[in-house]
């Protein structure tokens, strides 16, 4: 962290870690992945954006042109504030379509881009990145079709045994991740773990933590404000001497009409620690 300068660095741990603050992944690992798999409301939610909306591959030259528009509305529905320029956006997004791996996929209302998503590939997982909707198609259920689609194509691919749809985010509201579970994926437990260059280390503490919480509260589409208390929050409830958990690592899942086998004293520990974490 001295030789490159780097003031903070976050990244993700075993649960059974010491160190380390209780969070989660976004992922999928069931093969036979369908609609039956899912609770009531999405299956009626994917099936009404699937009549709404023809969901398929797109180029990145119209995600770059037609898709900076969904981008704006996304982040103004969810109060946030990053890429918020066209340019940056474009370059994104071309940046991306020479590349091996990378992947484009759109939802189409009327031949209208209503939704996207960007994917990537390695090895055998699937991430998924960027994805957005224009605010007149919500009620038609874009999102919806859109990752249902995608995520089954994906995981009918033999070379994919796995999507990530995302990490616990140290700012985005938790609507964002509860449509993710909706949609059939699962809280797989992880520990994020922040690491601070030595300079900052008198700056990361129960004070200033109040002091930021309070700015992210007067400027509350500040984005470095929200990421610094994410950031600072994250360390000091990380350093907290937690109990091993007694079993090994399980995914959960927050719908119990897609759960999959789940020890119940793991089970138990992360809801304790999740309530510990939010009490304090």
């Amino acid at each position: 962290m001295r030789d490159h300068k780097a003031l903070a660095l976050r990244y993700s741990t075993a649960f059974d870690a010491l160190i380390g603050y209780p969070s989660y992944h976004v992922v999928l690992e069931e093969r036979k992945y369908n609609i039956e798999l899912l609770g009531k409301w999405a299956r009626k939610n994917v099936r009404r954006g699937l009549r709404e909306s023809a969901v398929q591959p797109i180029s990145f030259q119209l995600l770059a042109s037609d898709g900076w528009r969904l981008h704006e509305e996304t982040l103004e529905r969810q109060k946030r504030d990053e890429l918020r320029n066209r340019r940056d956006w474009e370059r994104l997004c071309l940046s991306a379509a020479d590349l091996p791996g990378f992947e484009a996929w759109g939802a189409l209302v009327q031949g209208r881009l209503a939704a996207s998503v960007i994917t990537f590939q390695m090895q055998g997982c699937c991430y998924m990145l960027y994805q957005q909707s224009k605010q007149d198609c919500l009620t038609a259920h874009v999102n919806n079709a859109l990752s249902y689609t995608v995520t089954q194509t994906m995981m009918r691919r033999p070379q994919v045994s796995s999507i990530f749809y995302g990490l616990h985010s140290l700012d985005a509201p938790a609507s964002v991740d509860e449509f993710k579970f909706r949609m059939g994926y699962l809280r797989k437990p992880v520990r994020q773990r922040v690491c601070l260059h030595p300079v900052c280390l008198p700056f990361f503490n129960p004070v200033t933590h109040i002091l930021v919480r309070t700015a992210k509260l007067l400027r509350p589409r500040n984005r470095v404000f929200a990421k610094a208390e994410g950031m600072i929050r994250f360390y000091l409830e990380g350093k907290r001497a937690l109990k091993r958990p007694q079993s090994g690592h399980n995914l959960i899942s927050p719908d119990s009409s897609f759960r999959t086998t789940t020890g119940t004293e793991h089970t138990q520990h992360i809801a304790n620690e999740s309530s510990e974490v939010k009490a304090s």
